[in-house]
């Protein structure tokens, strides 16, 4: 019965319904290709994929590596400052020498040789306070140039990346003469995924190092502070 009314139908309309489940399935097809798993979508941008992959696991390190650092070096207590102007208004150097070697800190390292040089004209007890801070500061900004260099480089590799597929893509229509929307569109959004990488990479360099130069700033600005208090007292031990 059903293939006779399928007989009786019109052929216009036979045509009609056999195209849409014809293109019903091509999207079923479709669908089933784009379910792939998000490393698979990533590598779809090109051989520059790779090294902006090596570069966000050499940043992910370099971030994690300094805030170890940091966080280990600029580590404040706030009683040993006043622990060290008590021990140095009783004239008690040595007990502010142990204080200081007491704690692994910057600060307690600048206070230190700042404590050491007492005795001699303040200008060079400062200057010795202030290079030891220089140093300090240095620790804290080993590995920080090369965050500034992946947010410059990382972006500019994933247009590289862009603009190579692109070319490759109208090189290919050329020589074909193959016009195909879906093959441009195609490989489009495919190079595109290099540029989108490139800048991903970007931003968390780029946020990582001004963050941390930030928090070197702020230790910075404690440091001189901390030293000008140090420098008072050596001058008034007395506290006047």
């Amino acid at each position: 019965m059903q293939f006779l009314t399928l007989l009786l139908q019109d052929p216009q309309t036979v045509q009609d319904t056999t195209a849409a489940a014809q293109n019903a399935a091509g999207a079923a097809t479709v669908a089933v290709t784009e379910n792939v798993s998000y490393l698979d979508f990533v590598l779809k941008g090109g051989a520059m994929i790779y090294p902006l992959i090596l570069l966000l696991f050499f940043c992910i390190y370099v971030i994690i590596e300094r805030a170890m650092t940091i966080k280990k070096l600029g580590k404040q207590d706030p009683n040993l400052l006043n622990e060290v102007k008590t021990q140095l208004r009783a004239g008690r150097i040595d007990n502010a020498l142990m204080l200081c070697s007491r704690d692994g800190n910057s600060t307690a390292a600048i206070l230190k040789s700042g404590i050491q040089t007492i005795g001699r004209p303040i200008s060079e007890i400062e200057s010795a306070m202030e290079k030891t801070a220089n140093i300090e500061i240095a620790k804290m900004e080993k590995g920080l140039g090369y965050l500034g260099l992946i947010s410059g480089v990382a972006p500019i590799l994933g247009f590289i990346g862009t603009i190579a597929g692109v070319i490759k893509i109208f090189h290919s229509i050329s020589t074909t003469g193959n016009l195909n929307i879906q093959t441009i569109s195609g490989g489009l959004y495919e190079k595109m995924i290099s540029s989108g990488a490139g800048l991903v990479v970007g931003v968390i360099a780029y946020s990582g190092y001004h963050l941390y130069n930030m928090v070197i700033d702020g230790f910075t600005v404690k440091a001189e502070a901390q030293t000008l208090e140090i420098i008072n007292v050596i001058q008034s031990p007395d506290g006047n």
